[in-house]
């Protein structure tokens, strides 16, 4: 029931009026259940970490393509896996990216993580997995893309009649 609240907010977006980014530790299994939980045609998640430079290349179009998608009813779910020490420059890099919502840290063993989120990842970052609106994973990448790319491949499932 916790979830399904912080999701509800996270939708609503009453989050994205706070000074600080929230950072809410997320196990394999707590983000799959965000990932299906109802209210979107699309659901993004990218799996980062503030250290890795593809990971912070990419960043700035999944920021841009969650404002200009929201609307069409896509979630974008961020996933750190820096350590809980680095919190601090995790939050501080979401403000610097323009991240007003509450976003995810990985609160699990490396491994337990990865295997608990998906067989195919080796733990290689950027990760990024794109689900339908009943949850089901359409497509699944390692390494970084653009926002080109993003589009393209969520464009479909954004203009699926339900």
């Amino acid at each position: 029931m916790k979830w399904a609240l912080i999701l509800a907010c996270l939708w609503a977006g009453c989050a994205r009026e706070t000074a600080s980014v929230p950072v809410l530790p997320v196990t394999a299994a707590q983000l799959l259940e965000a990932v299906r939980a109802p209210g979107a045609k699309a659901v993004l998640v990218n799996v980062y970490a503030t250290w890795c430079g593809p990971c912070r290349e990419e960043f700035p179009d999944l920021v841009k393509l969650e404002r200009e998608y929201r609307v069409k009813g896509l979630r974008v779910l961020f996933v750190s896996v820096d350590d809980e020490e680095n919190m601090s420059a995790v939050k501080q890099f979401l403000a610097a990216q323009g991240v007003t919502y509450a976003s995810y840290r990985k609160a699990q063993q490396d491994m337990e993580f990865i295997n608990g989120l998906d067989s195919r990842w080796n733990g290689t970052l950027p990760a990024t997995w794109i689900y339908d609106g009943a949850g089901r994973s359409r497509d699944f990448w390692i390494g970084a893309a653009d926002y080109k790319m993003f589009e393209q491949k969520l464009k479909p499932l954004l203009e699926e009649k339900p």
